[in-house]
């Protein structure tokens, strides 16, 4: 006779009641191993979206879907290890350039990364756009290279979290996938499993980020952080702008090009400026003193590791990117100062080129994406071009453009407009 019976927990949480921890670690121990059904969860999703759930609720949950898989234990390694996870955003490459930023510092990065889906950019795919690199490692392999070279991105292996593939697919097509408790725990139960000992956040907020204002923004770092330092990870989190893309490109190739600029000591300042900010906050994380990782970037030691990182995964360094076959120039209509350019439009633009997947099955184009001329706060002239767009299928433009519609605001360059800061706030 099973402990619990789905209806029931569904019932209570349809109530506004909060579930016990019976009740959590039966309902996702009974999922994951296929005994509730798929519309059973979804209920279940669904009562939690409109009713929440307290700390100690979103905690336990947390632990049930990282006690359905294995924990990996970095412990062994000769140094300490700290993770970054960003909850994504349009030109978001800054997993890029920090991992063996931070490897070239001291610490040890086990940065298990995903794939794009809409219009926000995978960190994989973006990586796959090297010739021969693989994003498939064991966990053998991955403890052998953060030994050896200090930094990997790969993708999280079966074992990690099981529950947690589960009820994302299921989320992602019922309408559920804001809710925050869920947001969180599906975060921080891959991120408590995978082993690292200190794990900083990059919240985005913003019309081109998952969580469109401050409060919930806000709400969902704290959450997090909550979890992880219960769960003794030192965990600290960043609010951070998403209402305008990162760099200056939305793209797979487009995106690894601008990050080794970024490595050679170049580079947009703003992705510059992030990548600093989240190194230095991973290393106060890992209790690393004395380094500056600014000095990394300009003495070659980060573009170092880069190569010793892309190399241990079957990547050619030295192998030209890919370039889509078709470029289409957007201009701009008047002389002015570029006030805003939406990082919801151009994400959604890259995406109709064929950056982005609609679908979690779909094939990605490398070098498909969005390259912008401007930023914020520039002066264009009137006809000068202000965005390229790439895509090896020309069809594909006109769907894009309309996405750009309304993206971007040329004003008089009297009406300057005030910029927001790149990092909000931080939530330790």
């Amino acid at each position: 006779m099973p402990l619990h019976d789905a209806v029931e927990v569904i019932v209570a949480k349809r109530d506004g009641h909060p579930l016990s921890d019976s009740q959590i670690d039966w309902m996702v121990d009974a999922y994951t191993r296929g005994e509730v059904a798929d519309e059973q969860m979804s209920a279940l999703t669904m009562a939690i979206l409109l009713n929440g759930m307290d700390r100690r609720e979103i905690a336990r949950w947390t632990a049930a879907m990282i006690a359905s898989g294995e924990r990996m234990d970095f412990s062994g390694l000769s140094r300490p290890t700290a993770d970054k996870h960003s909850t994504g955003g349009v030109g978001d490459k800054i997993t890029l350039p920090l991992a063996p930023l931070v490897a070239a510092c001291g610490v040890a990065v086990p940065q298990l990364s995903g794939r794009g889906l809409g219009h926000t950019g995978g960190t994989l795919d973006k990586l796959e756009s090297i010739p021969g690199w693989r994003a498939a490692l064991s966990n053998a392999e991955m403890l052998a290279q953060l030994d050896d070279v200090g930094a990997v991105i790969c993708a999280a292996g079966d074992g990690l979290a099981p529950a947690d593939k589960r009820l994302y697919a299921l989320r992602d097509v019922t309408g559920t996938v804001e809710a925050i408790p869920l947001i969180a725990s599906s975060i921080m139960s891959k991120k408590i499993a995978e082993g690292t000992g200190a794990l900083v956040l990059d919240v985005k907020v913003g019309t081109g980020a998952f969580m469109k204002d401050e409060a919930s923004a806000r709400e969902l770092a704290e959450t997090m952080v909550a979890l992880g330092t219960d769960a003794g990870v030192r965990t600290v989190a960043l609010l951070t702008d998403m209402s305008t893309p990162l760099g200056l490109t939305a793209g797979n190739a487009l995106e690894v090009r601008e990050s080794l600029e970024v490595l050679a000591g170049g580079g947009p300042a703003d992705v510059v400026e992030l990548t600093l900010a989240l190194a230095r906050e991973m290393l106060a994380a890992a209790g690393v003193d004395g380094v500056d990782p600014a000095d990394r970037l300009a003495d070659g030691s980060a573009m170092d590791a880069w190569r010793r990182m892309i190399v241990a995964q079957g990547g050619d360094v030295d192998a030209p990117l890919p370039v889509a076959r078709e470029q289409h120039v957007v201009l701009a209509p008047a002389d002015g100062v570029l006030a805003r350019l939406d990082a919801m439009a151009v994400g959604l633009a890259a995406w109709r080129l064929g950056a982005g997947r609609a679908r979690k099955e779909d094939a990605v184009q490398a070098g498909a994406g969005v390259e912008w001329h401007a930023r914020p706060g520039d002066v264009v002239a009137a006809g000068q071009p202000l965005l390229t767009l790439h895509t090896d299928e020309p069809a594909r433009f006109e769907r894009a453009l309309a996405s750009l519609e309304g993206g971007y605001d040329v004003v008089p360059e009297g009406s300057r407009p005030a910029l927001t800061p790149l990092v909000i706030d931080r939530i330790a």
